[in-house]
C-alpha cells in the first residue's frame, strides 16, 4: 500500500464514539497512515505488568476499516507516575545537581539500569502484541531523542557510564591525562573513579573535557535508540520498518549516527513554532533543515510532524494564512519527503499542548486548515507515486560536523559566533540563487560535488586533512574558512607550525595572526567596491594564493580577506572572516562561476526552487513565500505537472514542473 499522507493521531484523548467520525474525516481528507501511542505508557501498562492494549488494537482495526496504516511510537519520552513512584532514581539530573521531576515529558535518565528494564519489559510486550498486525508497516522510537536533555543527565549512573566510556576510548588514566592537557590548573587525575561530568563549577571548565562529554552524551542516546530496536528486530519481521523523528540542527545527538540504524530517517517541521523567529523561521532555515535531514542517511525521509496549525505551549506563534500550510508541505517534498504525516489531527483540550493546534480545532469540526489540506493532498497524490524515492543531486555539498559545533559551543572565541550561524551564511547564499545544496559529514563522499564548503574545521586531524587536499587535487573546488586547523581531536591547540596547519599548503598561506571582530565589523574591498565582514578576521600571509579581496580597515588593512590556490587540478578557497550578505554574494559568483554550478532558475526574492531528479527526469519545485503574485520566466521546455499552472505564481502559491535532463 502506498503511504503518502499521515497524521498523528491520539485516540485516548477523545471518547470510543468520536474514533469513527475521525476515520471517516481521514478517509474523506486522503490520509493513509496515523502515528499513535508515542506517548501512551501509562494507558498501556497502568501498573507494572498489566498490559492494555485492547483499545490501540481497536484504534487500528477502525482505522485500517477506512484505509489508514499505523506508525506506532514507543512511550519511552514519557514513563508513568507508578514507575516513577517506584524508582525515583530515574528521574534526570541537571549539571547544577538539580533532580527534574514528573509532570511533563522527557522525565528520565537513559543510562539508568533499572529504567532499561522498564522497558525491555514494556517494548517486548508491545512487539509481541503487534508484530503480526498487518496494520502495523512501522515503529517510531521513542520521540525527538535529546529534546529536553540539553543539560540532563548528571546522575550518578550518567557519570559512572562517563568513565567507562573514557576508560574505553583511553585505555589508561595517563593517556587521557594527556589527551584533555589536566596539567592546567592541577587537574590531573591518578584514576578514572576521580573523574566527574562536568558539572558547575568555581570558575571555569576543561575543554577537552567538556567535548569528550557532548560526544559521551550523543553516543548514549545512540545506544538508548539501538536498545530499543535490538528488541524490536528480534521479534517484528523486517517488513515493519523502524524511524525516529529527528529535530533539524538540534545538537544533544548526532544524526549522522542516530540515523544509522534506521530504514530511513524522519524530521518534525514547524516553519511557525512559538519558538522561532515570528512570523516563521527564515525560508532559508526551513529549506537547510530538510536537506540536512536528507543527508543525514542520504536518501529521503519522512516528515512526522508537519505542521497543520498554529503552535504553542504558554504562548502561540502566528496563524498560517491561506495557501502557506499547503506550501510548507510541498517544501518540504521538494526537499526530499516522501511521506507528510501532519501533527496532530485535532488540537488537544487538555495538558501541556493545548494550543498546539491541529489540522481540527478544538470542536472537531472540519474548517479552513482542514479544507486546504484536504485539497491539496488530492492535487498533489499523483504527484507523490511518480517521485517516491527521487532524490535532489546537487552539486555543492556543505560539510557538516557535530564535533566542530560542540567545540565551538564551548568556546565560541565571538559572542555572536556560532557554527550554525555560519554554515547557514553560506548556505543562505546559494538558497538566493536557487542552487541546491547537500549536507554531508566529513565522513562522506566529496567527490560527488564540484563545490565543497567545509566552514569553522576547527579541530583537525591527518585523516581529514588528506582528505580535504586529495579532493582539491583531484580537481574539486574546496572553500575553507577562517579557525581552520586550530586544535586536534582532543581540543587541544595545535603548535607545530602556523594556521591552518597541515592544509597551508593547500589554500598556499599562512594566518599569522587574527582579530575577534567583538562590536564592530571589518570593510573588505573586493575590486573597486567595498563590503562588509563581521565577527572574525584573520590576518594572513599568502604563500602561493591569489588575493581576491583585502581588508580594508584595521591595523592590518591591505592584507588578504579572500584568496584562491591552484592545488592539483582544483582550487582552494580560504575566507578569513564572517561574509556580509553582500560579500556572501560577491563570492558565491566567483566560487559558483569556476565552479561550473548553475541556478535552476532565476526568481524574484522570497521565491524558492528546489528540483528532484532521476536518470533522465528532473522534477523542479516552484514555491512563493510571499503574499505577492510573482511573475516568472519558465523555460520552454518545462511541462506542468499540476493542472491549472500558470506563468503568475499567485501568494504562497507554488508550481511543479518536469523536464528531460
Amino acid at each position: 500500500m502506498a503511504v503518502y499522507f499521515g497524521a498523528d493521531y491520539y485516540p485516548e484523548h477523545w471518547p470510543r464514539e468520536r474514533w469513527e467520525t475521525d476515520a471517516a474525516l481521514m478517509e474523506e481528507m486522503g490520509i493513509d497512515v496515523v502515528r499513535m501511542a508515542e506517548f501512551s505508557w501509562e494507558k498501556m501498562e497502568p501498573r507494572e505488568g498489566e498490559f492494555h492494549f485492547e483499545w490501540l488494537k481497536e484504534a487500528i482495526t477502525l482505522l485500517a476499516a477506512h484505509g489508514i496504516k499505523t506508525v506506532l511510537g514507543t512511550p519511552t519520552a514519557a514513563p508513568p507516575a507508578w514507575i516513577i513512584e517506584k524508582n525515583p532514581e530515574i528521574q534526570p539530573i541537571d549539571s547544577n545537581g538539580i533532580q527534574h521531576h514528573f509532570g511533563g515529558r522527557h522525565h528520565d535518565c537513559q543510562s539508568n539500569a533499572v529504567y532499561r528494564e522498564h522497558i525491555r519489559r514494556f517494548v517486548t510486550k508491545m512487539a509481541e502484541t503487534f508484530r503480526d498486525n498487518p496494520n502495523v508497516i512501522g515503529w517510531q522510537i521513542d520521540n525527538e531523542l535529546g529534546n529536553s536533555h540539553g543539560d540532563l543527565c548528571f546522575c550518578p549512573s550518567c557519570e559512572n557510564r562517563f568513565r567507562d566510556w573514557l576508560r574505553e576510548k583511553y585505555g589508561t588514566i595517563d593517556a587521557l591525562n594527556k589527551a584533555w592537557g589536566t596539567a592546567f590548573w592541577s587537574q590531573g587525575y591518578s584514576s578514572f573513579e576521580q573523574v566527574q561530568a562536568p558539572k558547575i563549577t568555581a570558575s571555569g571548565k576543561n575543554p577537552s573535557q567538556m567535548l569528550d562529554w557532548k560526544r559521551f552524551c550523543s553516543d548514549l542516546i545512540v545506544e538508548f535508540q539501538q536498545f530499543q530496536i535490538d528488541i524490536i528486530r528480534s521479534i517484528c519481521p523486517p517488513s515493519q520498518f523502524i524511524t525516529h523523528n529527528f529535530m533539524g540542527f538540534a545538537d544533544k545527538v548526532s544524526y549522522f549516527d542516530l540515523g544509522k540504524s534506521l530504514d530511513f530517517a524522519s524530521h518534525d517541521q514547524y516553519p511557525g513554532g512559538y519558538f522561532a523567529q515570528a512570523p516563521h523561521q527564515p525560508n532559508e532555515r526551513l529549506a537547510a533543515e530538510l536537506d540536512f535531514v536528507r543527508g543525514t542517511k542520504e536518501k529521503n525521509f519522512w516528515i512526522m510532524e508537519q505542521q497543520s496549525g498554529i503552535t504553542g505551549w504558554e504562548c502561540m506563534g502566528r496563524a498560517p494564512k491561506p495557501g502557506q500550510l499547503s506550501m510548507w508541505s510541498m517544501q518540504s517534498i521538494a526537499h526530499g519527503a516522501d511521506t507528510i504525516v501532519y501533527f496532530r489531527w485535532r488540537v488537544c483540550t487538555v495538558g501541556t499542548e493545548q494550543y498546539w493546534h491541529g489540522i481540527l480545532p478544538h470542536s472537531g469540526k472540519p474548517g479552513r486548515r482542514y479544507q486546504e489540506l484536504k485539497s491539496f493532498i488530492h492535487k498533489v497524490r499523483p504527484l507523490m507515486a511518480e517521485i517516491q524515492g527521487v532524490s535532489p543531486k546537487p552539486d555543492v555539498g556543505i560539510v557538516f560536523s557535530y564535533d566542530q559545533e560542540y567545540a565551538m559551543q564551548i568556546q565560541p572565541h565571538n559572542p555572536e559566533l556560532t557554527y550554525i550561524g555560519q554554515v547557514m551564511r553560506y548556505y543562505k547564499g546559494f538558497y538566493k540563487k536557487n542552487i541546491p545544496v547537500d549536507f554531508l559529514s566529513d565522513q562522506g563522499d566529496f567527490s560527488r560535488y564540484k563545490l565543497l564548503i567545509a566552514p569553522l574545521q576547527y579541530l583537525m586531524d591527518p585523516v581529514l586533512e588528506k582528505k580535504y587536499a586529495d579532493y582539491v587535487r583531484a580537481g574539486g573546488h574546496l572553500l575553507l574558512t577562517m579557525r581552520t586547523g586550530v586544535k586536534d581531536r582532543n581540543n587541544i591547540c595545535m603548535s607545530d607550525r602556523e594556521l591552518p596547519g597541515a592544509l597551508s599548503e593547500v589554500v598556499g598561506l599562512e594566518v599569522s595572526d587574527y582579530d575577534c571582530l567583538w562590536e564592530t565589523s571589518l570593510k573588505v574591498k573586493w575590486g573597486s567596491k567595498e563590503y562588509r565582514a563581521e565577527k572574525w578576521s584573520d590576518i594572513i600571509e599568502l604563500k602561493g594564493a591569489s588575493s581576491l579581496a583585502e581588508c580594508a580597515s584595521e591595523f592590518y588593512a591591505g592584507s588578504p580577506a579572500v584568496t584562491v590556490n591552484s592545488y592539483g587540478d582544483g582550487l582552494a578557497y580560504y575566507v578569513g572572516n564572517e561574509p556580509g550578505e553582500e560579500l556572501m554574494d560577491r563570492l558565491l559568483e566567483e566560487l559558483t562561476e569556476k565552479a561550473g554550478v548553475s541556478p535552476i532558475l532565476e526568481t524574484p526574492e522570497g521565491v524558492e526552487v528546489m528540483s528532484r531528479r532521476k536518470e533522465n527526469t528532473e522534477y523542479i519545485f516552484v514555491l512563493n513565500h510571499t503574499e505577492d503574485t510573482q511573475k516568472l520566466e519558465i523555460p520552454s521546455d518545462w511541462e506542468s505537472c499540476l493542472e491549472g499552472q500558470e506563468k503568475e505564481l499567485k501568494p504562497f502559491a507554488f508550481q511543479v514542473y518536469v523536464k528531460s535532463v
